[in-house]
């Protein structure tokens, strides 16, 4: 047996064990799936405000080092940050409603799992970018930075957000806040898996690449279902980002070509 703070180990063991134990209980957590569509409604709305100073200001986006990294950043951070203030506001906190307990264990359940997803994400992105064709075959921070000579800092700095700050913003949202919702209705936790996974992909708002970013939630979200807690499906999430953000760093400073 394994320590009731330890996920199972191996993989098939731990998924398995997911509909054997109960969903955990949420005692004092007084906020729901409203607390989660105000986060989306902050990320939304701060993107729309942000293009339309950079509209009013007759400013190009795509050619303003300044708008990509705002633009790229700032609605992320913000929603996460609104998602940490209700867990304090309204619950818990964040280290117990968003289940961000640290252990060792959850740590290596994310490295593999971030490493299972590599492996998805790159023949998931290759069919996909048949199917779709090339040109088509870029993600909305990808065609951003497209052609963008971005300065060493400014490109360091979208490196450590795609790479760092975006995956733990995200998993705090998603997997973190939308989770927590899900299990306070008493739902199973197959259930929360499974919507959570679709409502990351929809939310990023590339409907081309839907289909795709379900796959590569796939791993992140079983990280979460597995170990019960936060932190493998961020430890999976920014090793599956790694690579992709290191290619849109070499991108943007010229050492790779587009």
């Amino acid at each position: 047996m394994n320590p009731p703070d330890e996920p199972p180990t191996g993989l098939i063991e731990g998924v398995r064990a997911v509909h054997r134990e109960p969903v955990p209980e949420r005692t004092g957590q007084r906020w729901g799936f409203g607390a989660f569509l105000l986060v989306e409604a902050v990320f939304v709305l701060s993107a729309v405000f942000i293009t339309a100073i950079a509209g009013v200001s007759g400013t190009d986006i795509g050619s303003s080092v300044a708008f990509i990294l705002v633009g790229s950043i700032v609605p992320t951070v913000l929603a996460a940050a609104v998602a940490v203030v209700i867990t304090r506001v309204r619950g818990n906190g964040p280290l117990v409603d968003l289940r961000l307990g640290w252990n060792w264990a959850d740590v290596k359940v994310g490295l593999k799992l971030g490493a299972l997803g590599l492996v998805l994400t790159y023949l998931a992105a290759l069919v996909w970018s048949r199917v779709v064709g090339d040109q088509n075959a870029t993600s909305a921070i990808g065609e951003l930075v497209d052609g963008a000579a971005l300065p060493l800092a400014a490109a360091i700095a979208m490196f450590l957000y795609v790479c760092f700050v975006g995956p733990i913003c995200e998993e705090l949202i998603y997997r973190g806040l939308l989770w927590g919702a899900i299990e306070r209705q008493g739902w199973s936790q197959w259930a929360a898996f499974v919507l959570t996974t679709l409502i990351f992909a929809a939310s990023h708002l590339e409907p081309l690449r839907t289909s795709l970013l379900i796959v590569i939630a796939l791993p992140i979200g079983i990280a979460r279902l597995i170990t019960r807690r936060l932190t493998a499906s961020v430890v999976a999430h920014v090793v599956n980002n790694f690579l992709p953000g290191l290619t849109l760093l070499l991108v943007s400073v010229g050492v790779m070509p587009t």
